[in-house]
């Protein structure tokens, strides 16, 4: 959904991206981790209310992660299905992906 503000809120080992549209509130939930010295994010809940199904909310919260990922030079580990079904079906970014 163009236009889709997305703020990123984080503790030390977690947090979670925020959007808010039409005063609906959608979320997607991360912890943090490392493994072999890579940082890694681990994406395990996806929240996007009925009343926002459809508008590409949810999808501008994995694109989100996906460009702080590349930014900050870690990779997403999907225990979300809408996340790993995202990560699949836009081979563009296959690159964040945890092996």
């Amino acid at each position: 959904m163009a236009g889709v503000t997305v703020k990123r809120e984080e503790t030390e080992t977690g947090g979670r991206y925020v959007a808010i549209v039409d005063g609906f509130e959608s979320e997607m939930t991360f912890a943090r981790a490392r493994r072999s010295g890579q940082s890694l994010m681990i994406i395990d809940h996806t929240g996007v209310p009925s009343a926002l199904s459809g508008k590409g909310v949810g999808l501008a919260l994995v694109a989100r992660a996906v460009e702080d990922a590349r930014a900050e030079k870690f990779r997403i580990v999907p225990h979300c299905s809408f996340v790993r079904v995202m990560l699949q079906r836009h081979k563009e970014w296959q690159d964040v992906l945890a092996s």
